[in-house]
């Protein structure tokens, strides 16, 4: 994976520096990431589950989008920027849930925002260098799966699913940005 410049920020998200990611990680540093829940329209999770290849939490099932936010970049921004280049999908709208910071992995500290839209399943095109492959889910299935210790989760998306289903988390909520979750695609 190319190397790439991040902001570091503070536990109140304000800027205070760049590095580049590898650096970020080796000195841990705290740093922005954006995921995306992306839902059909009857209520299915779009579930993506990693390359093998990859550095952080290979093999594992992960949410639609787990994305870096570079240096100078929005949340929003890197949230659509990596619904193109993960699941070559554009122009969805996504509205933000929740703003937190989280222990990622050894030498990962992220504040990072949780946003969730719907999908087409027939626009996804998902990028086969970065994800093996993707499946669609109901809650329910979610949590029967993440129930069978066979099947490898990436631990943050356990933690943000955990939220996200009203269960405890690890998660240090900063802002929930919309109170209404009863009525979301996947309830």
């Amino acid at each position: 994976m190319a190397d790439e410049l991040l902001d570091i920020v503070n536990n109140e998200d304000i800027v205070s520096g760049q590095e580049m990611r590898s650096t970020v990680h080796q000195l841990g540093l705290q740093h922005r990431g954006v995921h995306v829940f992306l839902f059909t329209r009857d209520g299915k999770m779009l579930i993506q589950k990693r390359s093998a290849d990859r550095a952080a939490s290979p093999s594992a099932l992960d949410c639609a989008v787990s994305e870096h936010v570079k240096a100078g970049e929005s949340y929003l921004d890197a949230a659509m920027r990596g619904m193109k280049e993960e699941m070559g999908v554009t122009s969805i709208e996504i509205n933000p849930l929740v703003t937190f910071r989280m222990i990622y992995g050894l030498n990962d500290y992220e504040i990072s925002r949780l946003y969730e839209g719907i999908v087409d399943p027939e626009k996804v095109k998902f990028d086969p260098v970065e994800i093996e492959e993707i499946g669609y889910f109901s809650i329910d299935e979610l949590q029967t799966m993440m129930s069978d210790e066979k099947i490898k989760f990436c631990g943050w998306f356990v933690q943000i699913l955990n939220w996200y289903l009203r269960k405890p988390s690890e998660m240090k909520i900063l802002t929930e940005h919309d109170a209404g979750r009863e009525n979301r695609p996947g309830r």
